[in-house]
Formats: structure tokens, C-alpha cells, sequence
């Protein structure tokens, strides 16, 4: 499709849109949730002209991507890189920041055995700090894997140990993988490793070292784009231009309860400076945990679907953010904790992320991430003893001096991870046949999907809500980040329409560019065409005159029996509707044949990618 054509098809496909949705009762969409998901739904709403309302618990936006401030130090909860294979969300990242992001090379590394390794590896570095004996006994479980591996792959340790050998899997992935989670390996579901290393193996890591891929694997990139105050600039700005456009966006907003009435959602009650508040709408977006989202339906859901959320885990996390009298500690963006002997997890150098994350460049921040469940030890531990902890522990790796750091603070975030456990497919898909059956309703985001999801796939389902709400198309935001075409793989396009999605969009299609009948036209083309030479004809003959109609006397070149006469006129009426019916005939026609062609260019483009995508999988 080519850039002139697919901005014609997508203003006729808005145009249609507005036509048969700008109604007064169709243009209050709720959406529960300031993230990523909930603030690319608004302003895509924005764009077609509706005012939505965002809801949002906290006291800023940007959900799990906000950033946090404490004395003039700005702090990224988890570090996010803004790099992404999706074309719409790269697109929307520069038209919302434009000049303010930061090329950022990537530099991150492992702390194993009170030794650092490069991640992505480099061979002199890992021989060194392997030593040769390990190495070749990591090399020798790799060739024994690749022949003997795991028939099934269930979960993570079978996963990775298929690719990477199970040696290599104990010394650099159990440790850390077990401190993030909280579960052992051999529990935690092989989704998420799916997910987050798809296509990187040994052989493709070591291959990376030497020769440039033609295809970025996501775990490899040296490179990511990155706000100068961290990616809370992305979603504060996103939400002002919310509010520019009519839209509203409402802090420390918490709903409370959400009414339906069948399957159909009517309204949900807020909690706001310590009232109640009641809010309508037409269509709902929520990006909060789909857990919660089902006790607080109101009616209750079936018992069995509570039953399932109750069997959905998440993992959290809290920053300790320490505060260093030094203009330099370490070169990484961040680092990888693999010693049990600590409980930090990752290291961040915020400083290493955008220059402008400190307020003096004589000073350095880090961010310390603990992972942890609400209620454990770690959790409910006074912020004065976390800091302290913390202190020790960056000593103790060597990072920084515990008498060169001045201060620090600590950010808890609830439900950062959700736990792919031995039982979450089962609970996930009761909740999925359940939420998937509400008429107005979509869950999107991290928690709305329970996925695992980096901001750009947050920001994609989205996107494909708003389509899914406002289009009528029928796009699964549960396999976003599953299914390699959405994101791993797909270069730098949006995911290519499913066969259900054909179908709503030859319907779109079929309404932009009606499909003519050419008996139809050509009898209304005919009909026009008679009665205009009919009508001209007579008024000239009542007119009168020496020379009557001399200019259109003409036409009996064409029509032989046609004169400027009373009886002309009757010849020019049956003549103008032959030549007329067959004129629009005619045109219509070459006008369906040449739509034809181009719709069926479009199906065989499916239909090679359905090819190459069964090609893949087998």
C-alpha cells in the first residue's frame, strides 16, 4: 500500500467512523487508568474527536512508567527504553516529545561470582571471568542440550536450558530469575521467557559478537531512545494534550466499584477527596488489574471467575533511591544482580539514562530494586532500614562508598509483575471467556491483561482497543507480546491484520468505496443524461427565434434523428438515456474491476503472510 493510499483509506475509514458514531449517546468512553495503555487509548480517541475521561488512582500519570522525584533527582521506576518494532507507537512517541528525546547507548552487565560480565557477552570478558575450565564445561552442556534437549518446554528452566544449556542456566539465569519471581524456574511458566528472549540463544548471542544481524533481537539492542527526564515526560505531556483537546484526565481517582447491567457495563463510582462519584458512559477501556476489575463488578461475576481471580499472583517491587556525592560511579545503564549473598535485584544508574535525571552533575542517583510481595518482610520494612540495607549492600558489590551516599528515599510498586505460575493459564483464560463477553468493554495494558508487557505493547493493545471499541473491529489484545508477529518479529509495521480483522476491514472498505451496481448507475447516469437534453431541447423550442439552438444542433452528429425540435426533444430524451445508461454502465464497471484488483492484492498479501507465518511455525 502506498503512504498517499493508506492516508486515503485511513481518512475515509475516520470519515466513516464519524458519520455513524458521532452521535451525543456515543461519546462518552471511560477509560479506567493513566498508563501507557489508558492515556495511547485517550489520545487516540482524542484524534477522532471524542472527549474521553481517564481515571486515575494515583496522584500523576504514567502508571507503572511514571517517574518519581525526591530533592530535584528525577527516578525511572524500573528503567524503561523506549525501543519498539511497532511503527504506530514509535510514530506517536516523536509526535508527542519530538526534540526531547536522547539517543542512549546501551550498557548493561552481570554481577556474578563478585565478578561484572558485559550483557550482550563478549568473549574475552566472559573467558576471563569463567576462566577456561568453566567455559569449556558451559560449551560441552550446550552441545549436550542441543541433542538431548527437553521434548516439552513447560516452563522457564526447560525453556532456556533448550537454548542455552543447563549449565549456562544455573550460572546466569536461576539466581536472578528466582529473586524476581519469588518461585523456583521450574514453576514459573515458559511464557515469559517467550516473551522476553524470543530468538536469542548461545549460538545467537555468540554470533552477535561477531557478525551484525539482519534481524534485531530485542535482548541485543545497543541502542534506545530515552526522554531527557525519564519516561514521565512522555505521559504528562501525552496528558496535557488530552486535556487540550477536550478530554479529560482526573487524579487520585479511584473506582471503586463498576455497575453493569447484563453484559453490558453502564457506569463505575469513584472515590475522590474522600466522596463518592458516580460516572456514565457508552464504552469502557480499563488498564487496572483484571483481578480487581472483576470483584468490583457489581452485579458480582460467577463464582467460578472471582474463584480464578483469587488464583491470579503478581510480584512487586520497591526502589530504594540512593542519593551519592560522587560525579561518577559505573559506566552501566544498569546492572544485574545474580549474588544470593545480596537482595538487591538490579541496579539502575539514572544518571546513566539522561544527564538531566540529577540536578548536579557532581552527583550521582541509583536506583536499588527489591523484589518483593506485598506484606512480606521486605515490603512492610521502614523506609530508614531499606536505605540503610541498601548502603550495605552497594558497599559490599563495590558500586559506591556507603560514607558517599547523603540520602535516599524509597518508591513501592504494587503489582509490577504478573506471575506466570503453574496456575495462572487455567484462572487467565475463566477470566478471558468472562470479560470477553461484556458488549462495551476492554481490558488493556500490563495488569488488564495480566502479561508481562514493556510500555509499547501496553501502548498497542491501546490502540487496538480504540479500534476494537470505535471501528467495530475484533483484534485478540490477549495476544499482543504472544504471538512473535506482533512484536519480535514483524520489523517495523503494525501487526498485520488476522483473517477476522480482514473481514472488518473489507466491511469498512465496502462502505468507503460502495461496490456500484452497474444496471443502477447506468440506468440513473441514462435518466439524468435524457431528461437534461429532454428539458434543454424544449425550452429552446418555446424560446424560439430565427436560429433556434444552433450550438446544440450539433449533437445530431452523434444522434442522427435528433433536432431542436418538439419532437427533438422526445428523440433526445430516449437518446440521451441510451448513451447516458451506457456511458455509466461502462463506468461502473472499470470502476469495480479496478477496486477488485486492489482488494484482491490485498487478500493475497494476507494470504502470503498467513503462508510465511505457517512457514515459522513449522
Amino acid at each position: 500500500m502506498t503512504p498517499s493510499l493508506s492516508k486515503v483509506i485511513g481518512g475515509a475509514i475516520e470519515s466513516v467512523y464519524r458519520m455513524e458514531n458521532m452521535k451525543p449517546d456515543k461519546k462518552e468512553v471511560v477509560i479506567i487508568g493513566g498508563g501507557p495503555a489508558g492515556l495511547t487509548a485517550a489520545y487516540e480517541i482524542c484524534k477522532l474527536g471524542l472527549k474521553p475521561i481517564v481515571l486515575e488512582k494515583e496522584n500523576k500519570v504514567g502508571g507503572l512508567s511514571r517517574t518519581e522525584s525526591y530533592k530535584g533527582f528525577y527516578f525511572d521506576l524500573g528503567g524503561h527504553r523506549f525501543f519498539t518494532k511497532v511503527k504506530e507507537v514509535k510514530k506517536l512517541w516523536h509526535e508527542i516529545l519530538s526534540e526531547e528525546f536522547l539517543r542512549r547507548p546501551r550498557l548493561s552487565r552481570i554481577y556474578y561470582n563478585r565478578k561484572f560480565f558485559f550483557y550482550p557477552i563478549k568473549p574475552f570478558n566472559a573467558l576471563v571471568g569463567l576462566g577456561c575450565w568453566e567455559s569449556t564445561l558451559i560449551a560441552l552442556s550446550y552441545i549436550k542440550w542441543h541433542f538431548f534437549a527437553y521434548k516439552r518446554e513447560d516452563t522457564f528452566e526447560e525453556y532456556v536450558t533448550n537454548r542455552f544449556g543447563k549449565r549456562l542456566f544455573q550460572t546466569f539465569f536461576k539466581t536472578y530469575t528466582e529473586k524476581v519471581w519469588g518461585i523456583p524456574c521450574s514453576e514459573l511458566k515458559s511464557e515469559w521467557a517467550a516473551q522476553r528472549i524470543k530468538g536469542l540463544s548461545l549460538k545467537t548471542a555468540l554470533l552477535s559478537m561477531f557478525v551484525k544481524s539482519k534481524q534485531t533481537i530485542k535482548s541485543l539492542i545497543e541502542e534506545f531512545e530515552y526522554p531527557r527526564l525519564g519516561p514521565g515526560l512522555m505521559w504528562s505531556t501525552l496528558s496535557e494534550i488530552i486535556e487540550r483537546r477536550n478530554g479529560r484526565v482526573r487524579l487520585s481517582s479511584d473506582v471503586v466499584e463498576i455497575i453493569r447491567n447484563g453484559r453490558r457495563i453502564e457506569r463505575v463510582v469513584i472515590a475522590h477527596n474522600g466522596n463518592h462519584e458516580t460516572i456514565s458512559g457508552t464504552s469502557f477501556i480499563s488498564s487496572m488489574p483484571v483481578t480487581e476489575f472483576v470483584r468490583k463488578l457489581h452485579p458480582e461475576p460467577p463464582e467460578e471467575v472471582l474463584a480464578a481471580a483469587a488464583r491470579l499472583k503478581y510480584r512487586d517491587f520497591l526502589t530504594v533511591c540512593l542519593l551519592v556525592n560522587k560525579p561518577h560511579l559505573f559506566p552501566d545503564n544498569w546492572i544485574y544482580i545474580h549474588d544470593p549473598a545480596v537482595r538487591v535485584g538490579r541496579i539502575q544508574n539514572f544518571k546513566n539514562w539522561s544527564p538531566e535525571m540529577v540536578p548536579d552533575q557532581k552527583l550521582t542517583s541509583l536506583g536499588l530494586e527489591y523484589f518483593c510481595s506485598e506484606g512480606d518482610d521486605l515490603w512492610i520494612m521502614p523506609d530508614s532500614e531499606l536505605i540503610e540495607m541498601g548502603k550495605r549492600e552497594v558497599d559490599r558489590i563495590g558500586l559506591a562508598s556507603s560514607s558517599d551516599i547523603e540520602d535516599g528515599c524509597v518508591i513501592r510498586v504494587p503489582k509490577s509483575y504478573p506471575i506466570y505460575d503453574s496456575d495462572y493459564r487455567d484462572a487467565l483464560d475463566m477470566i478471558k471467556n468472562f470479560v470477553d463477553g461484556l458488549e462495551n468493554f476492554q481490558t488493556v495494558g500490563r495488569n488488564g491483561l495480566h502479561r508481562y508487557n514493556n510500555q509499547d505493547h501496553a501502548m498497542l493493545t491501546g490502540m487496538l482497543a480504540v479500534r476494537n471499541l470505535v471501528l467495530g473491529e475484533r483484534n485478540d489484545l490477549w495476544s499482543v507480546n504472544t504471538d512473535p508477529e506482533y512484536h519480535e518479529e514483524v520489523g517495523e509495521e503494525m501487526p498485520a491484520l488476522t483473517d477476522e480483522g480482514a473481514v472488518v476491514v473489507d466491511g469498512v472498505l465496502s462502505r468507503v468505496f460502495l461496490k456500484l451496481d452497474r444496471v443502477a448507475f447506468g440506468l440513473s447516469t441514462g435518466i439524468t443524461t435524457g431528461m437534461a437534453l429532454f428539458l434543454a431541447t424544449l425550452v429552446l423550442v418555446l424560446k424560439g427565434g430565427d436560429v433556434v439552438g444552433s450550438n446544440l444542433q450539433l449533437l445530431n452528429q452523434y444522434f442522427p434523428t435528433y433536432t431542436v425540435t418538439l419532437s427533438g426533444s422526445v428523440v433526445g430524451l430516449r437518446d440521451g438515456f441510451v448513451s447516458g445508461f451506457i456511458g455509466g454502465w461502462g463506468y461502473a464497471f472499470l470502476r469495480n474491476s479496478v477496486l477488485s484488483l486492489y482488494l484482491a492484492a490485498v487478500q493475497r498479501g494476507a494470504e502470503l503472510h498467513r503462508l510465511r507465518k505457517l512457514f515459522g511455525y513449522s
